[in-house]
């Protein structure tokens, strides 16, 4: 592990964080969802950042897990999704599966009632998820990306458009598109961590193969296998 053991990983303010985020993450841009931060740091300097928050449709997604609250699905304050990861080249390497491991049991000591832990891979721009994998997250879910758009050198969400901010000025993803914006092709992977090992996934549990047999494998924005 080299000098992974010696991150130092601990809750960080939202300022920090978000500074952090928005110079090392490949989106340049923050989850406003995020309320838990916590920095890692080699040698006192703050080399990462794990975000974790409400996803933007926890309603539809708490059936994903059935925790042990007696047969029924996930409590709305049982989850968490880890909703920003960024690294700088400060850190080792390996260093972001262990420090996804430290604040799982940072989360666990802390925070009792959260049974799991939800992520998506961005097979579109970044990668397929490697990190989650070495992290013991399952693979539960891969799908065609098609909510993002480029337009003069940005990249905008579907969800985005539909804010009202966006609404406001008359735009639309359609309306994007007759202006010449172009979808991004590539893959979204969803992942769970169960934090409460007695709980059980209404979802499937896909085998890590599956990546590369439907052409999903992407690193650091590079494709890869066939």
């Amino acid at each position: 592990m080299g000098r992974a053991k010696d991150i130092i990983v601990k809750v960080i303010p939202s300022k920090l964080a978000n500074e952090f985020v928005k110079r090392h993450h490949y989106s340049g841009k923050v989850v406003n969802n995020s309320v838990l931060h916590f920095g890692a740091f080699l040698d006192g300097k703050l080399g990462g950042v794990m975000q974790y928050g409400n996803p933007i449709d926890k309603r539809n997604v708490l059936n994903l897990v059935q925790t042990s609250n007696k047969g029924f699905n996930a409590k709305w304050n049982e989850m968490l999704e880890l909703n920003r990861m960024a690294f700088s080249e400060i850190l080792p390497k390996n260093s972001e599966s262990r420090c996804i491991s430290v604040t799982i049991r940072l989360i666990k000591k802390n925070a009792p009632q959260v049974k799991w832990i939800l992520s998506f891979a961005d097979g579109t721009q970044c990668g397929d998820g490697t990190i989650y994998r070495a992290s013991g997250f399952l693979l539960t879910n891969i799908k065609k990306n098609t909510s993002l758009l480029q337009y003069n050198g940005q990249i905008i969400a579907d969800k985005t458009l539909n804010n009202s901010n966006y609404k406001q000025k008359g735009m639309s993803a359609g309306k994007l598109k007759k202006m010449g914006a172009k979808p991004l092709t590539g893959y979204q992977l969803r992942y769970i961590y169960q934090i409460d090992k007695n709980s059980s996934l209404n979802c499937p549990n896909i085998p890590f193969s599956k990546i590369k047999e439907v052409g999903a494998g992407m690193y650091k924005g590079e494709k890869t296998g066939g």
